[in-house]
């Protein structure tokens, strides 16, 4: 029996060893593996996952008794150190450490370190601004620490995304707290008097204080076994290898990260997967070939949808682009045209990826290319939520890049498995289970599947329960279950995730389980949830006390000023006739609503999922052109409705005759008063793809009115998909709004006694979430910056402009006209999500 050595169980080392198992290899060879690291090979796509409550179980790749069952030896923390290719034989030893403070990020071993170093540190740096440098930036963050990028490129992700994605990015992720520095070259770590780190040093410009430093700049082939052996290196590393992956010595191969192949080095999983089949194919005898892969890419970074795809940045001749970009979301897309706009060539997405999947099978050449693709922009579905598309594509598609699945083996395995959940076809195929970017076109296939075989299709939340939205609201409203862990053990699987968790605490919230921070219920919030307020980009929080119909007092106004010059606040009166305070630090936050309440002010619910405002003109009261009070209802319906969490915000107003002064007709429910009544509208939004409101009902009494809309709030947060505003949402009732008319007006369902009952619930339970913070004194622990000590943070900078406070930019440094700092903290362990 022959022997094959394998230097390196890493993922594409397992692919590997997993398919030579699967084609029966281990009967010819004995495979022996020799691994750097103490642990079999882990999903180091989700690496961060750790850090998060993963477990080496949860990431290992290798199933419980792989190797004891298919013969496979693998040596643990036995790294290969010397190749003799001319004896047939390998050197194993172990290695050594680096410089206290400074890190790697790539092993299991790497974040334990960090880990434990960021207990005793207050600012932590990340050399790198790619994909591995903002997901350890990201780790960071949740470990507590004043976070800062330093790339030396001009942009961050420049290999994926151009100068208009890089910008969004960068917004995006600057909202977060985290400082990023680009054009910037790192060119010394600076010691402390122990010799551990305390700075790194720029070849221009000051020093940045650090205690703790990641290194994630660039991919670096681990080439040094090619070297010692005498194989062929390229001129910037990597080991030389053929299109049949064999190095200069035909009886080496080299794949993954530490291989040249097609004349680059390839940084991402499913290339060097794809070198593993082309192994395994070579070993057998067949013939197989690596000439590239395609690096279309789609990924969360910091919580920020990215993604990219074909010739992202027109360098086909004739090359056109179609850009969209929204400044005020943050949202960016390029599509990048060929043929006079008849092809997809590629693009790049920032911020909202729905038409990636699409998109790139239309760059592959897989799907047809409509004739406006840019319309795809708007990520526009068909009916019943399956991608525009996903059943044209070929039966040959590969859909699953990673692990080599086409489109015929899903359906097949689908039809003939008889398979209706996601998990089942993950299973089955094993189409999803590596980086993850192909789930939604392997959702959406398994509907098209379902729909063709009758099979009625679901929506399910997520992986970890096997429902809609809606189900599982109905689930907790009759069960009664007042808390996560309680659902997920009695209806779910599994964990849960991002999606699941605030999704249930917003249902759990709506159904009145109480004050949304206590217990279990922390750990569900969305960030702004977390402490009660918005972050903003500097990582400080806006402060937005409710003023209801847009109505205040002289000595409420009085108190917003005095609070805003104590605690040096940015203020600014918003289109939705509110006062916001902003750049409020979270140690401030009890104090300054403490002094709000004591004014007779409460929580306006700018942060949470909720109803914000209803907007008003003065009506009759003060206008002449005024038929009805319009400020008095719209009091009375924002404070009824304020605190009702819904899957997403809801925005309102009424106004006092037709001249419409309050925009009523751009509101998720809108009121226009008549000589006879009111007039009502719902379904409106503004935003990015702005719908006009449609007429409900006429003429109505107040107490007709209020009740219609108590219905229809109740009926929308009963059956609104999770993050679904009420426009979209009645874009997908079938029937549409005359079908909503017949619930809400003629109890078509006979459920209207019901959602009266819920909203009555609702007015008889509401109370102001700061007042019950400020009467705990456990629950005030939770507002503190730093978690060991009371200092401020060191990233937060103001200037002053136009007379008041607002973060610093990186535009103003080393603009010796531009604002002064009028702020600068000292450094602490930030008390993050997780503290």
């Amino acid at each position: 029996m022959r022997r094959l050595v394998v230097a390196g169980y890493g993922m594409v080392g397992h692919k590997l060893v997993e398919t030579l198992v699967e084609r029966g290899a281990t009967s010819d060879w004995e495979i022996v593996v020799f691994a750097e690291e103490p642990r079999p090979a882990y999903d180091r796509v989700n690496l961060s996952r750790y850090f998060t409550g993963a477990t080496e179980v949860d990431l290992s790749l290798a199933a419980p008794g792989f190797h004891a069952q298919t013969g496979v030896t693998v040596h643990l923390g036995d790294p290969i150190t010397e190749v003799d290719a001319a004896n047939h034989t390998v050197t194993g030893a172990s290695g050594g450490r680096d410089l206290p403070g400074c890190f790697v990020y790539r092993t299991i071993e790497d974040l334990v370190a960090i880990r434990a170093w960021a207990g005793s540190a207050r600012t932590g740096v990340v050399v790198g601004g790619g994909l591995l440098g903002l997901e350890a930036a990201n780790a960071l963050r949740s470990l507590g620490l004043a976070t800062h990028v330093v790339e030396c490129a001009p942009r961050l992700m420049p290999a994926q995304v151009d100068e208009g994605g890089a910008f969004a990015l960068r917004r995006r992720i600057e909202e977060l707290g985290v400082t990023v520095r680009t054009a910037s070259q790192a060119i010394e770590v600076v010691p402390n008097e122990h010799g551990a780190v305390a700075a790194l040093r720029f070849g221009e410009g000051p020093d940045l204080d650090a205690d703790l430093i990641v290194f994630s700049a660039g991919i670096r082939p681990r080439d040094e076994i090619g070297r010692v052996a005498g194989l062929e290196i390229g001129a910037r590393g990597g080991i030389v290898v053929d299109e049949g992956c064999r190095t200069s010595d035909p009886r080496v191969y080299a794949i993954g990260e530490c291989a040249l192949a097609a004349g680059r080095i390839w940084g991402l999983v499913g290339p060097g997967y794809d070198m593993a089949r082309v192994v395994a194919d070579q070993l057998a005898g067949e013939a197989s070939s690596f000439t590239g892969a395609d690096c279309s890419t789609k990924l969360k970074v910091l919580g920020v949808d990215v993604a990219s795809f074909g010739d992202a940045f027109a360098t086909t001749e004739g090359a056109e682009s179609v850009v969209v970009s929204d400044a005020v979301d943050n949202v960016y897309r390029r599509l990048v045209l060929g043929d006079g706009g008849r092809r997809v060539l590629g693009g790049i997405l920032v911020g909202d990826t729905g038409p990636y999947q699409v998109l790139a099978q239309m760059a592959r050449g897989d799907l047809p290319t409509p004739p406006r693709p840019q319309d795809l922009l708007s990520g526009r579905q068909e009916p019943g939520g399956v991608a525009v598309g996903v059943g044209e594509l070929a039966p040959t598609t590969r859909v699953c890049s990673c692990n080599n699945v086409s489109k015929a083996t899903i359906c097949d395995a689908v039809a003939s498995g008889g398979l209706t959940e996601l998990g089942q076809v993950k299973a089955a195929t094993r189409a999803g289970t590596g980086c993850g970017g192909c789930v939604p076109v392997v959702a959406d296939l398994l509907k098209v599947e379902l729909a063709k075989a009758g099979v009625a299709v679901t929506d399910h939340l997520c992986e970890h329960f096997p429902f809609s939205r809606q189900e599982l609201f109905d689930i907790v409203r009759i069960s009664g279950g007042r808390s996560f862990g309680e659902l997920l053990a009695t209806h779910g699987r599994g964990r849960g995730c991002d999606i699941c968790k605030p999704a249930v605490a917003s249902m759990l919230a709506s159904l009145g389980s109480g004050y949304i921070l206590d217990g279990e219920q922390s750990s569900l919030q969305d960030t702004n949830d977390h402490f009660l307020a918005n972050l903003q980009r500097n990582g400080t929080y806006s402060v937005v006390p409710r003023v209801p119909g847009g109505e205040i007092r002289p000595a409420q106004l009085v108190a917003i000023g005095e609070v805003a010059q104590e605690f040096d606040l940015y203020t600014k009166i918003t289109g939705a006739q509110r006062i916001d305070l902003f750049g409020a630090r979270v140690e401030h936050l009890p104090r300054i609503w403490e002094r709000l309440i004591e004014a007779g002010l409460e929580s306006g619910h700018a942060y949470g999922k909720a109803l914000r405002t209803v907007k008003s003109c003065v009506g009759q009261t003060w206008c002449r052109y005024g038929v009805q009070d319009s400020t008095s209802l719209a009091i009375q319906l924002e404070l009824r409705y304020r605190g009702l969490r819904a899957p997403h915000k809801i925005k309102a107003a009424v106004s006092g005759c037709v001249r419409e002064c309050a925009e009523a007709q751009g509101k998720d429910f809108g009121v226009i008063a008549t000589e006879r009544g009111w007039n009502l509208f719902v379904c409106g939004n503004g935003g990015a793809q702005p719908q006009h409101a449609v007429l409900f009902a006429e003429d109505l009494d107040t107490e007709t009115l209020i009740r219609y809309v108590d219905r229809f709030l109740m009926y929308y947060i009963r059956t609104a998909g999770r993050l679904e505003r009420t426009a979209p949402w009645l874009n997908k009732l079938e029937g549409g709004v005359d079908y909503l008319r017949s619930v809400i007006i003629d109890d078509a369902l006979g459920v209207c006694g019901d959602l009266e009952a819920d909203m009555e619930q609702h007015v008889a339970r509401y109370r102001c979430e700061w007042r019950e913070t400020l009467a705990d004194s456990d629950r005030l622990r939770r507002f503190r910056t730093f978690v060991n000590t009371d200092e401020p943070d060191p990233g937060v900078v103001f200037v002053r402009e136009r007379g008041q406070p607002r973060p610093r930019r990186s535009t103003d440094e080393g603009d010796q006209s531009g604002p002064e700092p009028v702020l600068v903290g000292i450094s602490g362990r930030r008390a993050g999500d997780t503290g």
